[in-house]
């Protein structure tokens, strides 16, 4: 009896440990997941009200997740026969233990690369390509918060700027209203052309228009792009405004200056900017900022309720407020803007050895 107590406590730990691994993977991947998500929010707003504070940007990355588990089990056990009693001499009896024990380890290993040198350079200076910039249009994303965001100009047309406190050209603003209703209309179209030789680029499409309406606003668009009228397919190129009417140049953001644009309407408090401690841009006695997409980041002395993300910066919280859907909206475009932000190669991650467990 004892014997196959025994036997089915070892097969039972035997049979724990040979499926251990695909049980962890369904809660596992999402955990993981999540929790790099939401401190990579949390990096991002940190970095921004850094910068605010003329403080450096520090960017580390989770370049690798390895969950390790370990399932150790010792079973022992003894059995004796004999007879106990004198006076039964034709009677045995038995008498046996039987002792299970298990252990089992949970042991990631996460590593963290920093974003330095050419990384750096790649992902957080260099402007941002003017087919991303397309690539999001065509994806759905409203143009009336793309394109303030990522474009410093097009075609002459100065966008805003919230560090310099500068409004929008107002053909500028009115060509975003345009875009975003041929959006709507499914009126414009991009293509990428990649050539044997030489660099990829982009192409605008305006499309053909049966209403009137749709007609008369892609003239307007054009005209106010100073490109010729009869045109339906507009090159898009990266740069100044050259003058040419066959084409379309834009002069993108790079990652910091996105991030610079935003920290400079971060609330603050006003004591900080008379001290000298944070840049002059928004503080908390304002009542707004200048027009554009929206990215309300709230300051408080406790840590705040119901944040959608928050991050502490000397001894202050900085946070959006979970209801604030505009603004999420707003940093959620940021966020997807550091993946598409990645046009040069990366460095190699670390290589990291496990040991086997014998």
């Amino acid at each position: 009896m004892a014997g196959r107590l025994a036997a089915a406590v070892l097969a039972a730990l035997v049979a724990a440990c040979a499926g251990i691994g695909p049980g962890t993977v369904p809660h596992d991947r999402i955990d993981y997941g999540s929790a790099i998500g939401d401190s990579w929010k949390e990096q991002t707003l940190l970095n921004i009200v850094k910068l605010r504070y003329a403080d450096m940007p520090i960017f580390l990355e989770v370049s690798q997740v390895i969950a390790g588990y370990q399932l150790q089990s010792a079973v022992t056990g003894s059995v004796t026969l004999g007879n106990f009693t004198a006076n039964l001499i034709d009677r045995l009896t038995a008498a046996g233990t039987a002792t299970a024990a298990g252990t089992y380890t949970d042991r990631p290993t996460v590593v963290y690369s920093p974003l330095t040198g050419v990384d750096f350079l790649k992902r957080l200076m260099t402007p941002v390509p003017p087919s991303a910039v397309l690539f999001l249009l065509q994806s759905g994303y409203v143009a009336d918060r793309v394109m303030p965001i990522m474009l410093n100009s097009i075609n002459g047309l100065n966008n805003q700027s919230n560090r310099l406190r500068r409004p929008a050209d107002p053909e500028f603003t009115r060509l975003v209203e345009l875009i975003r209703e041929g959006q709507l209309a499914a009126a414009i179209q991009i293509r990428v052309e990649r050539p044997k030789e030489g660099a990829e680029s982009s192409v605008l499409i305006f499309g053909p228009s049966k209403d009137p309406q749709l007609a008369a606003r892609g003239k307007e668009i054009k005209s106010l792009l100073g490109i010729k009228p009869d045109l339906r397919e507009v090159r898009v190129n990266y740069g100044g405004y050259s003058g040419r009417d066959d084409e379309i140049d834009m002069m993108t953001r790079s990652m910091l200056q996105i991030m610079l644009e935003f920290a400079a309407v971060i609330q603050v408090p006003e004591a900080d900017v008379v001290e000298g401690k944070a840049g002059p841009g928004f503080v908390d006695t304002q009542s707004a900022a200048l027009n554009g997409p929206p990215l309300r980041v709230q300051v408080t002395d406790a840590p705040p309720r119901d944040a959608y993300v928050s991050a502490q910066y000397d001894k202050r919280w900085f946070w959006i407020a979970d209801n604030d859907i505009q603004s999420k909206y707003t940093f959620a475009t940021i966020m997807l803007l550091f993946s598409i932000a990645e046009t040069g190669v990366r460095g190699s991650a670390p290589i990291v050895t496990i040991p086997a467990n014998q």
